[in-house]
């Protein structure tokens, strides 16, 4: 579980949620689009001339060099702007010659027509031709009405999307990162409240380290103690009973071997031979050896203080946490003073970030720039308007074209019949011939104004196009920004209130496009100084120089005293059980020398051979020793078993207690000659080694000891319980008494970096906030951005493909003018009758290289 500052929850600035990009206008013509600017492409090639433009350079300065670079670089405008004049000139011109011609009967102003074979072809070859040119121009005129209509949605649309573009810009806060600062004030002022339970904690938890091994030594040592002191009390209680039970039996064994004499003399000589020896028991339990002065020495460490001494210890442990408590209450005033000073000084940081001045003046400007938008909406809409209406107007004369020739098409074939003279042709042929001829009128009337239109159109949106919206693409029009002294009296350092000159617009759009923040984008570091912002370092000292003056003193703690260490070690030497070797082999024989059930079943035997009246007797005294045995082994069995299992119990505990014990080893041999294996298992004691050395393994590590002669292995004795825990607690002693002062001094710095850890962690986290989460720029580049789609892609845009959709109609009227009124002459009624006859005179082959002219009638 993390604890400390990495405890901290101080979270990340929510990265903010921008408005939506500008609404798309609901057509498109994807296709036109690109073809318009690929018209335009190869029609300016060149790049933008960044060293002619100058917008603080008055007119009169351009030299003639400048002048012919720019003609140059409108070159291809020029030429499409003079195709279009000649147009404008000569399609009128060209028009008025054609109907007076007309008029005059000539140019297929005469009504007649001559017949041939191939007319059929040509009439359909002539149709499909006109369907095609008239698809071409209702195209055409499609797209012009939907560019049109695009263009005035997008006008529409332009000042809600600006509005909201300038909206993201002001999705900058800094009261996030200064409100943060509440987390580690928090914490840390927490934690100098609790210093007791924390400081003293430490402090506790360190001592503890050292003191509960050996408080632990010394309490099963006296629970040892305590557990052979009863192991001894019950040794003691069992010879008594057994003592007492040995007296009680002894009295009816004698009385009743006083009877079984009786008995067998009163049998006579069958008798002679039973032996009444043995009536007696084995052992004597009152030669078991005395364990008095074991008790006596083991009950003077029950009867001692030191248990009580023991939980004092850890009860002056458990007191550590109130007494730091009490004796830090000066440092900790003092320390929560200087976090309510270090407080102010980041509320203090808010005012003194250059951020604020940038995000003041940009909004500034986006209040200027949104201003002005709404000033004009109203007109530009209105503006927008009147223009939709004319531009539909002459959409609708391109349509008006297209509709005459669809008549013509559909009227002309449903009205011709093969087979009928042109003079003959119905009206309803007739008028389609007729729609021909007036969307020829139409064409040669209204195609100069068309094409005025497509060239103004052209000539400002297509520049506009490129010079703008062609250099935003391929970043010219950045670099031009980037160019001092092109825009007068223009510093992009002054306008975001930056120092010096090193603002630069293109790697400033670039940062923001990836949505990086200002602290990066202006290179605020190089003028400003967050870790001199973020210095809290003089209360930071102050607080450790509190700290360092802090007292704190402790209560003295003791383990074991001289006299109870001597009492314990006397303990262990005098607790030392007697030699029970000949108590435990006697405790393992029979109760009595022979055993009274053998002689029950001899008497029994004799029983059979003898007299009915002596049978009786010697029954009766067969049946009295099986009942004294049963009866004497119900008695002895149980303080015979705990007797052995106490003395069992004291030599173990007592080996274990005592200053030192032999080892045993897993297993052993003596490396020299005659030497023997050492038993595995086994007490290596009095085992020798003639020459050479002894080797064995002791709790998994190796030994050796160098033999010389007669090597006694009693000297080969590891440290027993008493002297182990001893040595702990007076290791553990002196290790407090020496570095007690070092414990509290070193966990006291301890708590104090963990308390300004809290506030190294906020300051790095800030800097980190600022540099990288707070005040990212992607609004201001989304907001140009955004300015760019609704200008190019959707105005613009709308600009091009209505210009190139009107000018690609412009174009299909001459074709449509010349195939029209060629297709006219297939459908109208004509004046003026040309017969012609597909028949050939039968004649000699000689005769066939000549042909009768054919008749044919004029009227």
């Amino acid at each position: 579980v993390p604890t400390g500052a990495a405890a901290m929850e101080l979270g990340n600035i929510s990265k903010p949620t921008y408005g939506p990009g500008p609404e798309a206008p609901g057509s498109s013509t994807p296709g036109l689009v690109t073809m318009a600017h690929g018209f335009l492409r190869l029609v300016q090639p060149n790049p933008l001339p960044i060293e002619l433009i100058n917008f603080g350079q008055p007119q009169n300065m351009f030299s003639r060099e400048h002048i012919h670079e720019l003609l140059l670089y409108e070159l291809g405008f020029l030429v499409c702007a003079a195709i279009g004049v000649l147009f404008i000139i000569l399609v009128p011109l060209v028009g008025c010659c054609f109907c007076c011609c007309r008029c005059c009967g000539n140019c297929g102003g005469r009504m007649y027509q001559k017949q041939s074979r191939r007319m059929g072809c040509r009439r359909r070859a002539l149709w499909s031709s006109v369907l095609l040119v008239s698809a071409f121009l209702l195209a055409g005129g499609v797209c012009a009405l939907i560019s049109n209509a695009r263009f005035s949605q997008a006008v529409k649309s332009t000042f809600p999307n600006v509005n909201n573009t300038m909206d993201d810009i002001h999705t900058y806060q800094i009261d996030f990162i200064i409100n943060k600062s509440d987390v580690p004030l928090d914490y840390a002022n927490h934690s100098l409240q609790e210093i007791g339970p924390s400081l003293g904690g430490m402090i506790t938890s360190r001592i503890r380290s050292s003191t509960d091994s050996a408080l632990r030594s010394l309490q099963n040592l006296l629970q040892g103690m305590e557990t052979l002191k009863d192991s001894f009390g019950s040794i003691n209680i069992g010879r008594s009973v057994l003592e007492e039970l040995q007296s009680n039996y002894s009295q009816q064994l004698v009385s009743l071997q006083g009877r079984l004499n009786d008995t067998l003399q009163n049998c006579g000589p069958p008798c002679s031979q039973v032996s009444l020896a043995g009536l007696t028991f084995t052992a004597n339990f009152s030669t078991i050896p005395g364990v008095e002065q074991q008790l006596k020495a083991l009950s003077e460490v029950s009867d001692s203080n030191i248990e009580n001494d023991l939980k004092e210890v850890n009860t002056t442990l458990d007191t550590i946490p109130e007494k730091v408590q009490e004796q830090s209450q000066e440092v900790v005033a003092k320390s929560q003073d200087q976090l309510g000073s270090i407080r102010q000084e980041i509320r203090n940081l808010q005012k003194e970030l250059p951020l604020l001045d940038v995000e003041e003046k940009v909004g500034a400007f986006v209040n200027d720039a949104t201003s002005a938008l709404e000033e004009y909406r109203a007109p530009i809409i209105a503006w927008d308007g009147l223009r939709l209406i004319v531009c539909t107007l002459l959409c609708c004369l391109v349509l008006l074209v297209v509709l005459c020739n669809i008549f013509g098409l559909l009227l002309g074939p449903l009205g011709l019949k093969e087979g009928v003279l042109p003079t003959q042709r119905s009206c309803v042929s007739d008028a389609g011939g007729n729609f021909f001829m007036a969307g020829v009128g139409f064409s040669f009337i209204f195609s100069w104004l068309l094409m005025l239109l497509v060239m103004i159109i052209f000539v400002l949106g297509g520049n506009i196009y490129m010079l703008f919206c062609e250099s935003w693409e391929n970043q010219q029009l950045l670099q031009l920004l980037d160019t001092p002294g092109v825009i007068p009296n223009f510093n992009l350092s002054e306008v975001l209130g930056l120092k010096g000159d090193t603002a630069n617009f293109s790697e400033i759009y670039r940062q923001c496009q990836q949505d990086a923040s200002l602290w990066k984008t202006l290179y605020l570091d190089q003028t400003v100084s967050l870790d001199e912002l973020l210095n809290i370092s003089q209360y930071t000292g102050d607080i450790s120089t509190a700290f360092e003056k802090m007292n704190i003193t402790l209560s003295p703690i003791s383990l074991l005293s001289q006299s109870q260490k001597d009492l314990l070690l006397g303990a262990s030497q005098a607790g030392q059980p007697p030699n029970f070797t000949l108590t435990l082999e006697q405790l393992d024989q029979n109760i009595t020398q022979r055993s009274l059930l053998d002689l029950a079943a001899e008497l029994e035997q004799l029983a059979e051979k003898v007299d009915t009246d002596v049978k009786e007797d010697l029954e009766n005294k067969s049946r009295e020793l099986r009942e004294l045995e049963k009866e004497m082994q119900a008695s002895f069995s149980g303080p015979l078993q705990s007797l052995k299992e106490d003395i069992h119990s004291v030599q173990s505990g007592a080996a274990q207690l005592q200053s030192w014990a032999p080892c045993k080893a897993p297993s052993g041999y003596c490396s020299g000659d005659g030497g023997a294996n050492l038993e595995s298992g086994g007490l290596l004691w009095d085992s020798s080694c003639a020459t050479g050395t002894v080797h064995g393994v002791e709790g998994g590590r190796p030994w050796t000891l160098p033999g010389a002669g007669s090597l006694h292995l009693r000297h080969l004795a590891l440290p027993g319980q008493t002297t182990a825990a001893l040595d702990k607690a007076s290791k553990t002693q002196e290790f407090l008494e020496r570095e007690m002062p070092n414990i509290i001094k070193n966990e006291t710095w301890d708590f104090l970096e963990q308390l300004l850890d809290f506030f190294e962690t906020y300051i790095s986290w800030a800097k980190s906030s600022v540099t990288e989460e707070w005040a990212r720029c992607k609004p201001m580049a989304q907001s140009l951005d955004n300015v760019e789609a609704i200008g190019c892609d959707y105005i613009m845009d709308s600009v091009n493909v209505f210009w190139f959709s009107l000018g690609w109609c412009t174009l299909f009227l001459l074709p449509s003018i010349i195939l029209a009124v060629r297709l006219a002459k297939f459908y109208r009624r004509m004046d003026i009758a040309d017969v012609y006859r597909n028949e050939e005179f039968e004649m000699p082959s000689a005769f066939n290289f000549y042909r009768i002219p054919r008749p044919s009638t004029r009227h």
